[in-house]
């Protein structure tokens, strides 16, 4: 014979009760939170731009190489826009805020993470920019090829070397 607590009703219906109550929390914080960006697609430039149908109405995340040159910035109203490219494709970004990251700079040959909707006109409306920052092996390859420091004034020296 099973344990029964009071009330007649077994242990372990109310142990299974309580443990689908907590997945049922965690599954509600995930898709109502900033949690949920856990599962937004992240996609290469090219694939979006050669298989746009497969991505509509969806939050999505698009990876490509900013084009140099291509950035440009309204005051009224705020917006960035510039190129994201990938594989030979391209694909022109909207970002309607003022400020971007620091690190988001036209002239550094960067890739770019962002984050929002695929438009009807084959645009992307934005609602975040990430930009990635060269390793510090990858600037040191830069900095010897003549390329001046992200984060410093125009052909700044690299940073000391870190002992080892």
């Amino acid at each position: 014979m099973e344990p029964e607590t009071s009330g007649g009703i077994p242990a372990w219906a109310k142990i299974g009760v309580v443990l689908g109550l907590l997945v049922g929390g965690v599954v509600a914080l995930l898709l109502t939170s900033d949690a949920g960006d856990a599962f937004v697609y992240s996609k290469p430039v090219h694939e979006v731009v050669r298989a746009p149908e497969t991505f509509a109405g969806r939050e999505l995340r698009v990876e490509g190489d900013l084009r140099q040159g291509s950035v440009r910035f309204r005051e009224d109203p705020c917006e960035w826009r510039f190129v994201l490219e990938k594989e030979g494709e391209e694909m022109t970004v909207s970002f309607p805020q003022c400020v971007v990251p620091d690190t988001f700079r036209d002239d550094f040959g960067i890739t770019v993470t962002v984050q929002g909707q695929l438009q009807q006109d084959g645009t992307f409306l934005a609602n975040q920019v990430v930009p990635r920052c060269p390793s510090k092996y990858e600037m040191k390859e830069r900095l010897e090829a003549g390329e001046s420091m992200p984060h410093g004034p125009p052909g700044a020296p690299p940073p000391a070397p870190e002992p080892t």
